[in-house]
């Protein structure tokens, strides 16, 4: 009797939404957890962004990725391959460095080589490669250049072509901004993003810059304290945070602390010590009356006015403490009697009209019931 024969293992499968899986990753330093079981999937052609303040866990899971950090518990997959057993050299993955890691040494094209080379890649393949990398970040012209013949703009290029002439499939990139001055920054910011939706490469990247990665992700996850807060878009997580402390770390926010009063499928009523009126929010919560909650109210929906508003919710009288220009706004703080001081962002035309508020003035804040965000955590 012939045996049976060996079923053949199952072709891999990766969701597209499934490109680089994390499931329950631990990373332990002695007693200390830097990355306290974090699970999560990034998208093929993706550009994923990590952020948080410093010691928050988003470094460490991204040299877990990149192989120069083992997890101590849970696994990673890249495109359905387990990552555990693979040493750096042999994942699918390249990383782009903080400092650029450019040898001082070496022209622009031996730097953009020099993996290819240690690989034993053939030297006309080589040749091609770094022409065409080179030319994918505009940086032809400056080949024979050596690293300190560049701006800080220029040799993040060439690190990039670095990274990406292996043709990874995953991309990791380092605070990939920070060495670079605010203008320079954002408009290399867009050109980055541009360069990597070009190439067949899903990107994971670290920030601290809450305003980087706004401008550049698909998606971000606010981490805190080796933990994962919120995964969402830019303007997901921007617009409806989950907890108080996304709302305070992404942008700016007034943050009023009260009671539920009134909770129906459509609305909430709010009690607070800072407010004279209730506040009332277009949306409800599960929870028991008198459950404490967060207001989240963005400045740019606050409304500054003379004028007590016509609602009988969603305001408080406050005097003027500071007024400071911003260009296209003016950021206001008003102190309202209790103490608590309000942020409104108004437009420079608001504040062009006749009875625009002004420093030290008596004045109304307030805000629409679409404005708020209710906050449980």
């Amino acid at each position: 009797m012939n045996p049976t024969p060996a079923a053949k293992p199952a072709p891999k499968s990766t969701p597209a939404d499934q490109f680089v899986r994390i499931e329950n990753v631990v990373k332990k330093f002695g007693e200390s957890v830097a990355v306290n079981n974090v699970s999560l999937n990034v998208a093929k052609n993706e550009l994923f962004a990590l952020l948080g303040s410093s010691g928050c866990g988003k470094s460490t899971l991204l040299r877990m990725l990149a192989g120069l950090e083992t997890a101590t518990s849970g696994r990673i997959f890249v495109d359905g391959e387990d990552l555990a057993a693979l040493p750096p050299y042999r994942r699918p993955v390249n990383m782009m460095f903080q400092s650029y890691a450019l040898f001082p040494h070496m022209s622009v094209e031996a730097n953009v080589a020099f993996g290819l080379k240690q690989e034993g890649t053939p030297k006309n393949e080589i040749r091609e490669r770094v022409a065409d990398a080179l030319h994918l970040v505009q940086m032809d012209r400056y080949a024979k250049r050596k690293p300190h013949q560049l701006s800080g703009g220029q040799q993040q290029r060439v690190a990039l072509a670095r990274s990406l002439v292996k043709r990874p499939k995953l991309l990791l990139l380092d605070e990939p901004m920070s060495a670079l001055d605010k203008k320079i920054r954002q408009k290399t910011q867009l050109e980055l993003v541009n360069i990597i939706d070009k190439v067949d490469v899903t990107c994971v990247m670290v920030t601290h810059d809450q305003e980087e990665a706004m401008t550049m992700a698909n998606r971000l996850a606010v981490m805190s304290e080796g933990s994962i807060v919120q995964i969402g878009s830019p303007s997901q997580v921007y617009e409806y945070p989950n907890s108080r402390f996304s709302a305070e770390f992404i942008g700016s926010t007034n943050l009023f602390e009260g009671h539920v009063v009134e909770d129906e499928p459509d609305h909430i009523f709010v009690e607070s010590a800072d407010l004279e009126a209730r506040m009332y929010v277009s949306h409800g919560i599960t929870g028991p009356l008198g459950m404490p909650v967060g207001i989240s109210v963005r400045p740019e929906r606050v409304r500054v006015t003379r004028e007590r508003p016509a609602s009988p919710h969603n305001w408080a009288r406050g005097i003027v403490t500071d007024v400071a220009y911003m260009g296209s706004y003016s950021l206001f703080h008003v102190r309202l009697p209790g103490g608590k001081v309000v942020m409104s962002n108004l437009s420079s035309s608001d504040l062009m009209a006749d009875n625009a508020p002004a420093w030290n003035d008596d004045v109304y804040v307030s805000w629409s019931p679409a404005s708020g965000v209710v906050l449980t955590q």
